[in-house]
């Protein structure tokens, strides 16, 4: 009888030490899973919309901010100028670095959407290309010259055509104009619109093609060295055509990305970059 009450104290004692072992063990999963959600939490991924694949200043800026930060920086390269807008827009982007001042008031207006600028990166000068003549002289009556497609780049190389000298049009820089805005054009040229990511790789179907300076870095080509015209990136019409960062209107303020943009774009380290990759064809806009 005695070992019977021993045996049921010595069970007894068993279950008591293995209830407390499984709760402590229970309290410590919970410990440490709180832990990872917390520390997973603080971690924060910005991604950036950018149109080409030569984007060495952004993936400076994105080892730099990572290294100091902890956080991330997502770039996703897009080859169509209005697919990172609309990412931007639904969401899918947080921000995006691609398009000049007008670009984006024009979009805004033709979508319904009301994108914003959070901060300045380049001016980049539009140029008039060709692998068929030297200057503009060697044009002849009837020579096919390809634009950009879109409103606002199409409307700027218009009057980039017209600062050259080959046609005159109604209105001033920055208005939204069209081919239907022509008054003059002594040389008869046949103007075709094509999507700007298409008006390098047209150089062997027409005399001369308008070109975005980073389509014509992508292609290969050193804006202030290849162009046959360039614009003129001092002047008070260009200002306009300033490159800008953007993001949805409920981000305008947002500490995360004001930080990303003030402290590690807009930096001496990205100047140097830009003057390094361009060969002085780009300018920073924020200095």
């Amino acid at each position: 009888m005695k070992n019977l009450k021993n045996i049921k104290k010595l069970v007894l004692s068993l279950a008591v030490i293995f209830l407390a072992t499984a709760c402590g063990n229970s309290d410590n999963s919970k410990n440490s899973g709180s832990s990872v959600s917390k520390e997973s939490s603080q971690t924060k991924t910005i991604r950036v919309g950018l149109v080409g694949e030569n984007n060495e200043v952004w993936e400076d800026v994105k080892k730099r901010y990572e290294k100091d930060t902890g956080n991330k920086l997502e770039l996703v390269a897009f080859t169509d100028y209005n697919e990172p807008n609309e990412a931007l827009n639904s969401g899918d982007l947080d921000i995006n670095a691609f398009q000049h001042k007008k670009f984006l008031q024009d979009y805004n207006k033709e979508n319904g959407t009301d994108l914003v600028e959070i901060g300045d990166t380049v001016l980049a000068p539009l140029g008039i290309y060709s692998s068929q003549i030297k200057n503009l002289d060697q044009l002849e009556t009837g020579d096919r010259i390809a634009i950009p497609d879109d409103t606002s780049n199409s409307a700027r190389a218009l009057f980039l055509l017209q600062s050259a000298g080959l046609i005159k049009v109604k209105g001033n820089p920055g208005d939204s104009i069209s081919l239907d805005d022509i008054t003059e054009n002594p040389k008869k040229l046949d103007i075709v619109e094509l999507a700007a990511s298409q008006t390098a790789r047209s150089l062997d179907d027409v005399k001369a093609s308008v070109i975005n300076s980073g389509m014509a870095v992508d292609a290969g080509f050193i804006p202030t060295e290849d162009a046959i015209f360039l614009e003129d990136k001092d002047s008070p019409d260009s200002k306009i055509y300033v490159n800008v960062i953007a993001a949805r209107k409920e981000d305008k303020d947002n500490k995360l990305y004001k930080d990303l943009v003030k402290n590690y774009y807009q930096t001496d380290q990205s100047a140097k970059i830009i003057e390094e990759i361009s060969k002085g064809s780009q300018i920073p806009s924020w200095k």
